[in-house]
C-alpha cells in the first residue's frame, strides 16, 4: 500500500518539466510534490498549534462573532466532505490519478481545519496565520493542476475536477471569513487598562494586514480628513514599553562588558531576523535582471523562429515570465518592508533603552562622575542615542552591501564571462581608499561632537542664567527676587560672541571639511559602478568572440544600476557606523563614570523610632567631594542627632556647612569613619528646586494627597496668601525650575515638600535666607521650632542667623571642614572663648537671616500677629493652627504618606505653555526662506548639475544601446573603440556633474543656511523679552539648538540632494520610456495621478506624525535637565525609582508618536511598489501581446524594461525623499518661528544719551504705572518720587508689595503702562536697553555664575585690566580665595558655579558691581547667603568711601540692612506708602515702617 501511495501512475513521470507538452509540469510533480508538500507542511504546523491553543484561556465572543464562526465551520465541513467523497470516488472507480497520496493528505488536512478554526476563534485575538497561508497556496496549486488535467484527459476527470473545484471554492470562502478575524464588537475585545486610549491594532492584525501595513489604514483615513492629535495614536505593545526595554538592557549590561554587545543581546533577536529577510530580498532583487534576460532571449527566439518559419515557443511561456516577474516583485516588496519595519523598531528600542539607561545612570553619578555638564548629558540622549537608532535603520547594509555586490558579480559573470572580474579588481582597489576616507571622516566627526558639546554647554549656561531672572508671574505681584545676570548686566553680546566663536570658528569650519570629504566620497561611489561597467564592456569587447548584443548589455546595465544602491549606501552606512562608534565610546565612558559610594552611609529603615532615639550618627568621618582632592572637605566629623532634636549648623562662607548635609545624604566620598542614618529623610536645599509641574505636585512630591495635613502644611509654611493670588491656586504650573514663583515662595514650597513627607530626619539648608523677616519668624514658629509641625522630628538646620539660636537643642560650628565646637546654646554662649559667644557679641544687632535683635531675657519669639503677607491672614492661620496642644495631637495622628501609583503615559505635562507646532502642509515660504538662506544661485546651479548628471548618464546608456544594435547587425564586436570612447566621456561627465552638485549642496548651500539660521535664532532668543523665557522650558529651547540645528547642519542637505536627484532620475526614466516606446506613456497619466493622490494622502498624516514626534521629544530633555538640577533632593527623598518611572512615561509618550511616523512610510511604500509591479507586469504583458500579434524588437523591449524595472523604486524613493524633506524642514519651520519672536525694545538708539551718562545718578519716577502683561492689573500705581545724587535708599514692604517690580522697571525688564523714569534728566524709555542696563549695576539675591574662568565670570565683556579685577576681588574679600588656585583668575568655574559655596558666589557678584563703577547700584538682598562676619564686612564696604559717590537702592527683606539708609521707601500693593528718613519714620509709631521694624525687634 505504501509503495502504491508513493508511485507515479502517469507515463510522463516525476518530471518536473513535461517531455511531451511545451512549458508545462508533469501531473506527478504537481500532485505528488507541489500539492502534497503544501498539505504536509500544513499538517506538521497545525497539529502542535492546536495543542498550544487548547491550553489557552477561552475568550468571550458576541453573537455576531459566533455566527461567523458557525458559517466558517459549515464551509470547512462541506469542503472536508467533498474531499473525502473525492478520495472514495477515486478508489471506487479506479480513476487514473497521477499520485493517490495527495487525495489522502487532502482529506486529513481538511479534517484538521475546522478544529484549528474553532480553537483559534475562541482563544486568540486575530485570524489563524496557518489557515491564511494554506488556502491561497493550495488553491493556486489546484489551479496549476487543473490546467494540466484539462489539457490531458478532460473527460475522465470531470467528477474529480468538479469536487476539487468545490474544495477550493469552499476553502476560499472560509478563507475570506477568516480574514475578518474573531472580533467584531466591543464585547469581543478585552477592557482597556487606560480609559480613552487607542489599542494597538497589531494585537488583532492578521498576517496580510501586517504584510501590507493595513493596520495603519484607520489612522491614515483619519489623517486625510482631520489633523491627527496624540490621542488618536495607538498605544505601545507591552514589550516595547521603556520600562521593559530598560530592564532588558540593564540585564545585558551585567552579563557583557561591551555596550555594543549588550545592545545586541538585549534587542538583537528581531534584528537578526531582519538580516535574514534582507538577504532573501537581495536574492529576489537580483532575480529580476535574470528574468529580464530570459524574457529578452524568449523574444529573440520567437522573432527568429517566426522569420525562419519554424515552430515558435509557447506563448504561455512569455506570459508565465511576466507573471513570475510580478510575483517576484510583490514578494520582494513585502520582505523589504518587513525588514525595514524590524530595523526601525529595533532602532526605537535601542534609543528607548539607552535614554532609560542614561537617565538611571545620571541619578547615581558621583561628584567626579558629574564632571561633564548637563548640556553634554543631554547631547548623549538627543544626539548619541539617535545616532545608534539611525545605525539600526540602515546598519544591515554593512552585511547586505557586500552580499549584493557578490550577487551582482556572479550574475555579471554569467552574462559577460571573465571580463566582469575586471570590475571586481577595480572594486578591490577602491576598498582601501574607502577605508582611509572613513577613518578621516571618523576623526572629523569626533572633533565635531566635541564642538557641538561645547556650544550646547554654553547655550545651556546662557539659558539657565536668563531663566533664573525670568521669574515673571501671571499676577499682580513682584517679579522674582532671583534676578539674573545676562540681561540685567547687558551681557547678551558677550555671550553671543562666545557662542558664535565656537559655532563659526570651530563647528562650521569642521562642517565644511566634513562636507567636502562627504561630497568626494559620494562622487567616488557614484563613479565606481560606471568605471566598472566601462572596463567590463571594454574587456568583453576585446576578448570575447560573442557579440555584445541587447540581451547581454541591458541585463548588465540593470545589474550595474542595482550595484549603485549598495555602493552609494555603503559609503553612508560606513559614516553612520563611524558616528555610531564615536557615540558608543562616549556612551560607554558615561555609563562607566564614577557612581555615588554605595556604602557612604549605613541606612536602617523600618524600625519604629521613639523620641530620643539616635537617627544620625557620624563617628570620625572624613569626606571628599573629589577622589583626587589633596585634602578632605570635612575631616574628623563626630555628630549625633536624636529624634525630636533641633540641631543648628553655623559657619563662615565655604566652611563646609552644606557639605556636612551632603555627607549625611550620602553624596560625598567617605574615606574614614562611619555614618549611620535611621529612618527616612527629607531635604530642602539652599537653592530651592522645583519641578515643572503644579505647586501641589511640588509639595506632594509623588506622595498621596491628604487634604487635612496638606492644608496644615500650607498654613504653617505661610503659603496660603501666595496661593490666593495665583490664577489656579495650588494647581498653577510653576514652570521649569519654578520660575513663576519668587525666591521666597520657592524656598517655602521646598520647605513644605520637606514637611509634607513627614520624614524622620528633616534637613534644611538655610531655608529662611530668601524670605522676609516676619515670614521667617512665622515659619520658624510653626514649622521648625520647638512648637512647630516638625517638633517630633530630627531637624538639622544650616543657618547664618543668630536670632533663633536659643531654641536649638544643639549648635554645631564648622570652620574649614572641621567641627570646631558643638553643644547647647547656653554652654557655648556662656563660654567666652567659644565662636558662638564671639559671634553673638560681635553681631548682636546684625543678622543675615530672619531678624537681628540680641536676646534680652525672653526665650520665645514674638507673637505671630501681623506677620503674614497680608494683614487679614492672621486670623485665618491662627484659626487653622489653634493651640500648640492641638497641633501636637494632630501631628502624632498623621502617618507617613504613601507614594502615588504610576500615572497614565499620555498625561505628561508640557510645562506652562504647549510647544508651538504648525498644522497642515509646511508653507512654501519655509522652503523659500531656506533656499534664500542657502543662496538662490548656488541652489539653482546645484539643480542644473544634477539634471546634467542624469542627462549624461542616459546618453551613455543610449550609446550602449546603439552599440548593441550595431554588434547584432555586424555579428561581431568591431568598432568597439568609437562607442566605448563616447560612453566613457559621458560617464566621466556624469560623475563630475554629480561631484559638483554634491559640493554645492554640502559646502556652499548647507553651511550658508546653517550659519544664517542658527545666528538669526540665537540673536532672536537673546533679544526675546523675559516673558518668553518664563513660559518656555529650557529643554525646549535647547532641543532647537541641538537637535533641530543638527538637522539643518547635516540632514536637510542630504535629504534635499536625494530628492532632487531622485526627481531627475524619475524624469529621465519616463523620458527614456516615452521616447523609445510611446505606447507606454498611456500608463503614465493615471500612474502620475495615483502617485500624486497617494502622496497627498500620505503626507497629510506623515507630516502631523513627524510634528507630534518632534514635540514629544522635548519633555524628555526638559525632564532630564530638571532632574539633573534636583539630584540632591531626589536622592535625599530616596525617590530615584519614582523619577525613573516618570522618565519612562515621557519616553513611552515619545515612542507612541514615533512608531506610527515610521509605519506610515511602510504603508505608502507597499502600496506604491505594488502598483509599480503591476505597471511592469502590464508593460511585459503588452510586449508579449505585441510580439505575438505584430512582432517587436528585443533591443527596444530591453531598453524600456531595464528602465521600467527602476520606475517603482525611483517613484517610491521620490515620495519618501519628498516626505523626508518635509518632515525635516519642520526643523527649519521651528527655527523660523523662533527667529520671528517679538523682541524687546531696541538695544541701542543713536545719540539718545550723553557720552558719560549717568554722571550724577539722580533718579526720578514720574506718575509711573506698570503691569506685567496687557491683560493684568497694575503692579505699580502712580509712583512719583525723586532720588537725589549719592542718596542711599532702602526699599521695604511685605511680600507682593512691588519692591522687585520697582527695580525691574528701572532696568526696563517691564515697560511702563504710563508715566516714566528719568536718570540724570534722561527719559529711560528713550534710551537703548543695552545703554541703560550697562550703566546700572546690580547685585542679585541669587548669584548666577556660568562655566568658564573666574575672569570671565567677573568681566565677561573683557573691558577691564587684571589689576582692576584683583582690586575688586580684594574689596569683595575674595582675593585670598582666588589666589589659593594655581591658575589665579583663569581658575575654572563649574557649570552654575557649583565649585563654589553660595556665599562665595554672592561675593563674586559683588566684585562685578565694584568693577563696573556705575553711578547707580541696586542691591537685592545681596547678603542673604553669607555668614555674619562677611555680611558685616560687605556692609562696611557699602557704607565706605568706595560707594560714597554712588546712588544706591537696596531691597530689604531684613529691616536692619536699611536702618542706616538716607531715606526709606515703603511700598504696599504697588503704591508708595511712606518715603522719609528712617529716624522720622521710627518716631511715628503709626507708620508702616515702624510696624515692620517692631516685628524685626528693632523698634
Amino acid at each position: 500500500m505504501a509503495s502504491s501511495l508513493a508511485r507515479c501512475a502517469n507515463p510522463e513521470g516525476w518530471g518536473p518539466v513535461s517531455p511531451v507538452r511545451t512549458f508545462d509540469l508533469t501531473p506527478c510533480f504537481e500532485e505528488g510534490i507541489v500539492l502534497s508538500t503544501v498539505l504536509v507542511l500544513f499538517l506538521v504546523a497545525a497539529a502542535p498549534r492546536c495543542w498550544v491553543l487548547s491550553s489557552d484561556a477561552v475568550r468571550t465572543r458576541s453573537r455576531k462573532s459566533v455566527w461567523v464562526l458557525r458559517i466558517k465551520l459549515i464551509l470547512l465541513s462541506l469542503a472536508c466532505a467533498a474531499s473525502c467523497t473525492n478520495f472514495i470516488l477515486v478508489l471506487a472507480t479506479r480513476r487514473p490519478v497521477a499520485v493517490i497520496q495527495s487525495y489522502v493528505l487532502e482529506a486529513l488536512a481538511l479534517l484538521v481545519t475546522p478544529i484549528l478554526t474553532l480553537l483559534s476563534h475562541y482563544r486568540t485575538r486575530s485570524s489563524s496565520n496557518l489557515l491564511l497561508l494554506f488556502w491561497p497556496l493550495y488553491a493556486f496549486g489546484l489551479v496549476a493542476w487543473g490546467r494540466t488535467v484539462l489539457s490531458l484527459a478532460y473527460n475522465a476527470f470531470v467528477p474529480v475536477l468538479a469536487l476539487r473545484c468545490a474544495v477550493a471554492v469552499l476553502g476560499l470562502l472560509a478563507f475570506g471569513l477568516e480574514c475578518l478575524g474573531p472580533e467584531f464588537t466591543p464585547e469581543d475585545r478585552p477592557a482597556s487598562p487606560e480609559k480613552g486610549q487607542v489599542e494597538n491594532p497589531l494585537l488583532t492584525a492578521n498576517l496580510f494586514s501586517i504584510w501590507t501595513f493595513s493596520w495603519m489604514s484607520g489612522l491614515m483615513k483619519k489623517g486625510a480628513s482631520t489633523f491627527i492629535t496624540e490621542d488618536d495614536l495607538p498605544s505601545l505593545v507591552p514589550e516595547d514599553e521603556s520600562a521593559s526595554l530598560g530592564r532588558r538592557l540593564q540585564k545585558a549590561l551585567k552579563k557583557h562588558k561591551s555596550l555594543s554587545v549588550s545592545l545586541f543581546a538585549a534587542y538583537g533577536g528581531s534584528y537578526a531576523f531582519a538580516a535574514l529577510l534582507k538577504i532573501t530580498q537581495d536574492c529576489l532583487s537580483f532575480l529580476q535582471p535574470q528574468l529580464l534576460r530570459w524574457l529578452l532571449a524568449y523574444i529573440s527566439e520567437y522573432q527568429t523562429a517566426r522569420s525562419h518559419g519554424t515552430a515558435t515557443p509557447s506563448p504561455f511561456e512569455g506570459f508565465a515570465i511576466a507573471v513570475i516577474m510580478f510575483a517576484a516583485s510583490v514578494a520582494q516588496t513585502i520582505i523589504l518592508h518587513q525588514y525595514f519595519q524590524r530595523c526601525f523598531e529595533t532602532g526605537m528600542r535601542v534609543r528607548a533603552g539607552l535614554v532609560t539607561a542614561i537617565y538611571q545612570k545620571a541619578l547615581v553619578l558621583s561628584n567626579d562622575g558629574r564632571g561633564r555638564a548637563s548640556g553634554d548629558i543631554v547631547n548623549l540622549m538627543s544626539v548619541d542615542a539617535t545616532r545608534l537608532q539611525d545605525l539600526c535603520t540602515y546598519g544591515l547594509i554593512a552585511i547586505s552591501g557586500p552580499f549584493q555586490i557578490t550577487l551582482a558579480f556572479v550574475s555579471l559573470y554569467n552574462i559577460l564571462g571573465w571580463s566582469a572580474f575586471v570590475g571586481v579588481a577595480i572594486m578591490i582597489v577602491s576598498i582601501p581608499l574607502n577605508t582611509y576616507i572613513a577613518r578621516f571622516l571618523k576623526r572629523l566627526q569626533e572633533q565635531q561632537m566635541k564642538n557641538r558639546d561645547k556650544r550646547t554647554r554654553l547655550m545651556s549656561e546662557l539659558l539657565a542664567n536668563i531663566r533664573r531672572q525670568a521669574s515673571l508671574t501671571m499676577l499682580r505681584r513682584s517679579l522674582s527676587n532671583t534676578f539674573s545676570s545676562i540681561k540685567l548686566y547687558a551681557w547678551e553680546n558677550a555671550f553671543i560672541r562666545w557662542i558664535l566663536a565656537v559655532r563659526n570658528e570651530q563647528e562650521l569650519k569642521m562642517l565644511r571639511k566634513i562636507g567636502i570629504v562627504t561630497s568626494l566620497n559620494s562622487s567616488l561611489w557614484t563613479g565606481i559602478p560606471l568605471l566598472v561597467a566601462f572596463s567590463s564592456f571594454a574587456v568583453a569587447s576585446a576578448t570575447s568572440e560573442t557579440p555584445l548584443t541587447s540581451d547581454r548589455i541591458f541585463p548588465s546595465i540593470s545589474l550595474f544600476m542595482l550595484l549603485n544602491f549598495p555602493l552609494a549606501m555603503f559609503s553612508q552606512v560606513t559614516s553612520n557606523i563611524i558616528e555610531a562608534m564615536v557615540s558608543v565610546k562616549r556612551l560607554s565612558e558615561f555609563l562607566a563614570a564614577d557612581e555615588l559610594q554605595p556604602d557612604a552611609r549605613q541606612t536602617i529603615k523600618g524600625n519604629k523610632l521613639e523620641i530620643g532615639d539616635e537617627v544620625v550618627t557620624i563617628r570620625g568621618g572624613e569626606f571628599f567631594w573629589n577622589k583626587d582632592a589633596a585634602t578632605p572637605t570635612l575631616e574628623d566629623v563626630n555628630l549625633t542627632v536624636r529624634k525630636g532634636e533641633l540641631v543648628g549648623v553655623l559657619g563662615r562662607v565655604g566652611a563646609g556647612k552644606t557639605s556636612l548635609l551632603s555627607a549625611i545624604i550620602g553624596e560625598m566620598l567617605r574615606t574614614e569613619g562611619e555614618v549611620k542614618v535611621s529612618g527616612c529623610m527629607s531635604y530642602a536645599p539652599q537653592n530651592p528646586w522645583c519641578v515643572g509641574a503644579t505647586i501641589r505636585d511640588n509639595i506632594l512630591f509623588s506622595h498621596v494627597y491628604e487634604e487635612e495635613f496638606y492644608n496644615l502644611v500650607i498654613d504653617a509654611c505661610a503659603l496660603r496668601q501666595d496661593l490666593a493670588l495665583l490664577p489656579d491656586g495650588d494647581l498653577t504650573e510653576v514652570g521649569e525650575k519654578g520660575i513663576t514663583l519668587s525666591g521666597g515662595q520657592r524656598a517655602r514650597v521646598a520647605l513644605a515638600r520637606a514637611v509634607y513627607a513627614r520624614a524622620d530626619i528633616v534637613i534644611l539648608d538655610d531655608v529662611l535666607a530668601a524670605v522676609d523677616s516676619h515670614v521667617a519668624r512665622h515659619v520658624f514658629d510653626h514649622v521648625i521650632g520647638p512648637q512647630g509641625l516638625l517638633a517630633t522630628k530630627a531637624r538639622i538646620v544650616v543657618t547664618n542667623s543668630i536670632h533663633f539660636l536659643k531654641q536649638f537643642d544643639e549648635i554645631v560650628y564648622i570652620r574649614r571642614g572641621i567641627i570646631l565646637e558643638n553643644g547647647s546654646y547656653n554652654e557655648l554662649e556662656n563660654d567666652p572663648e567659644s565662636e558662638l559667644h564671639k559671634l553673638i557679641k560681635g553681631h548682636g544687632t546684625l543678622s543675615a537671616s530672619g531678624v537681628s535683635t540680641p536676646f534680652i531675657g525672653d526665650t520665645t519669639t514674638p507673637s505671630s500677629a501681623g506677620e503674614t503677607m497680608v494683614e487679614s491672614s492672621r486670623d485665618l492661620i491662627e484659626d487653622k493652627l489653634q493651640s500648640v496642644d492641638d497641633k501636637l495631637k494632630r501631628r502624632t495622628s498623621f502617618r507617613k504618606p504613601d507614594l502615588v501609583d504610576n500615572l497614565p503615559t499620555r498625561s505628561v505635562s508640557d510645562g506652562p505653555t504647549k510647544e508651538h507646532t504648525e498644522q497642515g502642509r509646511v508653507k512654501i515660504d519655509v522652503y523659500l526662506q531656506y533656499i534664500k538662506a542657502a543662496s538662490k544661485t548656488g541652489f539653482m546651479v546645484f539643480v542644473l548639475s544634477t539634471i546634467l548628471q542624469q542627462l549624461t548618464s542616459v546618453a551613455g546608456n543610449n550609446t550602449l544601446r546603439a552599440w548593441g544594435e550595431h554588434n547584432l547587425s555586424a555579428g561581431s564586436n568591431h568598432d568597439a573603440f568609437k562607442y566605448l570612447l563616447v560612453y566613457g566621456l559621458f560617464s566621466l561627465s556624469s560623475t563630475l556633474c554629480g561631484m559638483l552638485a554634491a559640493i554645492l549642496i554640502w559646502v556652499l548651500c548647507s553651511i550658508r543656511s546653517s550659519r544664517l539660521l542658527h545666528d538669526s535664532m540665537l540673536h532672536a532668543v537673546m533679544r526675546a523679552p523675559l516673558s518668553f523665557f518664563e513660559l518656555t522650558p529650557t529643554g525646549r529651547i535647547l532641543n532647537l539648538f541641538s537637535r533641530d540645528t543638527y538637522v539643518v547642519d547635516q540632514i536637510i542637505a542630504r535629504v534635499m540632494q536625494n530628492t532632487i536627484r531622485t526627481l531627475c532620475v524619475t524624469a529621465m526614466i519616463l523620458f527614456v520610456i516615452g521616447y523609445s516606446f510611446p505606447l507606454f506613456l498611456v500608463a503614465v497619466p493615471p500612474l502620475t495621478w495615483f502617485y500624486m493622490r497617494v502622496m497627498i494622502y500620505y503626507l497629510s498624516t506623515s507630516r502631523e506624525l513627524k510634528r507630534l514626534d518632534a514635540v514629544s521629544r522635548s519633555p524628555i530633555f526638559a525632564w532630564f535637565s530638571e532632574s539633573l538640577n534636583g539630584l540632591s533632593t531626589i536622592r535625599a527623598f530616596d525617590q530615584q525609582h519614582v523619577f525613573i518611572a516618570n522618565n519612562e512615561r515621557r519616553v513611552d509618550r515619545s515612542q507612541i508618536c514615533y512608531l506610527p511616523s515610521i509605519s506610515v512610510n511602510r504603508w505608502l511604500a507597499v502600496r506604491l511598489e505594488f502598483v509599480g509591479a503591476t505597471i511592469i507586469f502590464l508593460a511585459a504583458t503588452l510586449a508579449i501581446v505585441a510580439l505575438i500579434t505584430s512582432g517587436v524588437d528585443a533591443g527596444l523591449v530591453g531598453f524600456v524594461l531595464s528602465y521600467a524595472l527602476n520606475t517603482t523604486g525611483s517613484l517610491n524613493w521620490l515620495v519618501r525623499s519628498a516626505s523626508e524633506v518635509e518632515q525635516n524642514i519642520v526643523s527649519v519651520e521651528r527655527i523660523l518661528h523662533y527667529i520671528q519672536l517679538p523682541p524687546e525694545a531696541p538695544a541701542e538708539i543713536a545719540d539718545a544719551v550723553p557720552q558719560e551718562w549717568p554722571s550724577q545718578g539722580s533718579i526720578e519716577f514720574k506718575e509711573y504705572c506698570a503691569r506685567y502683561r496687557p491683560e493684568l492689573d497694575l503692579a505699580l500705581r502712580d509712583i512719583t518720587i525723586k532720588i537725589n545724587h549719592r542718596e542711599k535708599i532702602g526699599i521695604c514692604g511685605r511680600t507682593g508689595s512691588g519692591k522687585s517690580t520697582l527695580l525691574l522697571s528701572l532696568f526696563r525688564i517691564i515697560e511702563p503702562a504710563s508715566g516714566t523714569i528719568c536718570i540724570d534728566g534722561v527719559d529711560i524709555t528713550k534710551v537703548g536697553l543695552h545703554d541703560l542696563r550697562s550703566s546700572i549695576s546690580i547685585v542679585p539675591q541669587s548669584p548666577d555664575l556660568f562655566e568658564g574662568t573666574i575672569r570671565e565670570n567677573i568681566d565677561p565683556t573683557g573691558e577691564h585690566q587684571d589689576a582692576d579685577i584683583w582690586t575688586a576681588l580684594g574689596q569683595a574679600h575674595l582675593r585670598s580665595f582666588v589666589e589659593s588656585f594655581s591658575e589665579g583668575l583663569d581658575a575654572p568655574v563649574k557649570e552654575g558655579g557649583s565649585s563654589m559655596s553660595a556665599g562665595q558666589r554672592q561675593l563674586l557678584c559683588f566684585a562685578r558691581a565694584l568693577l563696573r563703577k556705575s553711578k547707580v547700584l541696586v542691591l537685592d538682598e545681596a547678603t542673604s547667603a553669607v555668614d555674619l562676619d562677611t555680611d558685616k564686612a560687605i556692609q562696611d564696604i557699602i557704607r565706605g568711601p568706595l560707594f560714597a559717590d554712588v546712588t544706591m537702592l537696596t531691597i530689604a527683606h531684613r529691616i536692619n540692612t536699611i536702618m542706616e539708609s538716607d531715606r526709606v521707601l515703603v511700598l504696599n500693593a504697588g503704591e508708595v506708602v511712606e518715603f522719609d528718613t528712617p529716624q522720622n519714620l521710627l518716631t511715628n509709631k503709626q507708620s508702616s515702617f515702624y510696624s515692620l521694624a517692631a516685628e524685626a525687634g528693632l523698634a
